[in-house]
């Protein structure tokens, strides 16, 4: 048994109960009676000889080596010490089977009075959700269940509120996210996604060094919020009597890098934007940036369909994923070649709406208004063509596909394409409907550069658009001292673990989603 260090106790019949119910204060006694019996409820650590998968090995091990043996009886490893969070309880009077879960798997422990002795006792004081630690060897009961054979038993940590009832759940949406932890409790695919989440950012992380990419850090408070189209949060650093900013993206910083002789970098991390929350969009969020000189965004093409490719095989030994709330059993193939579609022909297709017909806003809103298109007052050229392409093309996209060659004006920080003035070298790679990556060959000519920012900060002015580009001087400097040749990639990680897991919202791959009040 654990002994307990001096401590007040928790009377069920203190004030500070106020508020619990029955059952908590039901816990709350065991906790008191323990502490009674010289027992530490939360003792500050527990020592285990394996993991419950472990044990499990263990076992399959010494059976099959001992299968055959002249005069064997029931295979029996020698006393593991094992722990966990007891999930269910079977049993009564001198025999209980308890099943029991850690970060590995779950076990069954068979408690049997006549083995336990005094220890039997706590079981009495023992409720699902408590966490255990139990000795004994691993045997095969009766019934042909793994066990621990329970030689030694204490509670290591009470739980003192009743988990979700095993058999349904949470079924409240808004209490999985908020609670989380009783999410990954009660849900296994919530944990499935938590594994998937985890595999598909070291999965990119090795692609991207597999290509001779660096990983590096960037800064996250940012003096100007530059780099996207997107309204940032603002906070204030006491020290330096300055607000910052929380950045809207890595690219000015990385591509900074690239001036000074690191040809291949790319950095996963948060990012951070003043938005709306739905399906698709969390306020902070994470990518992958990564920026190549001496390519284009041809070569960015490539890599992008290879390493998407590549993570679905790392996660789930296949490039075929599920369509989510699709037809039975549909699904689509992220294999690369995808198709290379551009963007004005694609957009006239399934609108009839040509951009370079349409170039000022007054003709790109009455285009729209005879569709029967929202014009949102008070928008840019560009916004109102990004919702041209989000409502009418994008829903088309189901099949991975790039989006190749865009205006001008949606993308100051892209290259022109040869011969053109008012396109581009930008794609976008959509699947299931829903952006996956944005790439451009980026623009280093400081003074088209200069210029397009300064065209960024008018718009801001005339349209009040806190979403526009801005202009950042330390960039422009560091593209004055010469920046080669450069493709540069954003992919959304989140975006990525809801394509592999086959997840429609994104609070599913995310862990701890913004919530509203």
């Amino acid at each position: 048994m654990n002994q307990t260090s001096e401590n007040s106790g928790t009377s069920p019949e203190s004030g500070d109960n106020v508020g619990y119910s029955r059952l908590e204060l039901d816990r709350l006694r065991k906790i008191d009676r323990l502490r009674e019996l010289g027992i530490d409820p939360f003792p500050a650590r527990v020592k285990r000889s394996h993991s419950l998968a472990e044990a499990v090995e263990l076992f399959e091990a010494h059976e099959a080596a001992t299968e055959g043996d002249e005069g064997a009886t029931q295979a029996r490893t020698d006393a593991v010490r094992v722990a966990g969070r007891v999930m269910a309880r079977r049993g009564m009077g001198k025999m209980s089977f308890l099943d029991v879960r850690d970060g590995s798997g779950q076990i069954q422990v068979q408690a049997r009075a006549d083995v336990l002795a005094d220890d039997f006792g706590l079981l009495e004081l023992l409720d699902i959700g408590d966490f255990v630690s139990v000795s004994g060897p691993v045997i095969r009961t009766r019934r042909g269940q793994i066990s621990v054979e329970a030689q030694s038993f204490g509670i290591i940590s009470k739980s003192m509120r009743p988990l979700p009832e095993k058999w349904h759940g949470l079924q409240d949406a808004e209490t999985r996210v908020r609670q989380r932890y009783l999410d990954l409790l009660s849900n296994e695919r919530a944990v499935q996604n938590a594994r998937a989440r985890s595999q598909v950012a070291s999965a990119v992380r090795r692609f991207m060094e597999s290509r001779g990419f660096i990983e590096v850090e960037t800064p996250i408070l940012v003096p100007i919020a530059a780099g996207g189209f997107a309204e940032p949060f603002e906070t204030h650093h006491n020290a330096l009597g300055r607000d910052l900013f929380l950045r809207i993206a890595t690219e000015l910083y990385l591509k900074q890098l690239v001036v000074g002789g690191l040809d291949k970098v790319f950095e996963v991390g948060k990012i951070f934007r003043n938005e709306g929350i739905d399906a698709d969009h969390n306020p902070e969020f994470t990518t992958m940036e990564s920026y190549e000189a001496y390519a284009d965004y041809n070569d960015v093409m490539r890599m992008t369909e290879d390493l998407v490719a590549y993570v679905a095989m790392e996660v789930n030994g296949d490039t075929v994923v599920p369509v989510p709330d699709g037809e039975d059993g549909a699904t689509i193939d992220l294999a690369p070649p995808w198709p290379r579609v551009d963007l004005r022909q694609a957009i006239i297709d399934v609108s009839g709406i040509d951009f370079r017909e349409c170039s000022n806003r007054e003709a790109l809103a009455s285009a729209m208004h005879e569709r029967g298109m929202h014009v949102e007052p008070n928008s840019t050229w560009q916004q109102l063509l990004d919702k041209v392409i989000s409502a009418s093309l994008e829903p088309t996209l189901v099949a991975p596909t790039f989006l190749v060659d865009y205006p001008l004006a949606m993308s100051p920080l892209a290259k022109k394409k040869p011969g053109h003035q008012d396109i581009v070298e930008r794609f976008e790679a959509f699947v299931l409907g829903r952006e996956l990556a944005n790439a451009f060959t980026e623009l280093n000519d400081p003074v088209d550069q200069r210029e397009r920012f300064e065209e960024q900060e008018r718009q801001r002015d005339e349209f009040d658009d806190v979403e526009a580009d801005r202009l950042d001087e330390s960039f422009l400097l560091a593209v004055e001292h010469g920046l080669p040749p450069t493709g540069g990639l954003g992919i959304g990680i989140d975006r990525l673990a809801m394509l592999v897991t086959g997840e429609s919202s994104i609070r599913e791959v995310t862990l701890f989603p913004q919530l509203r009040s």
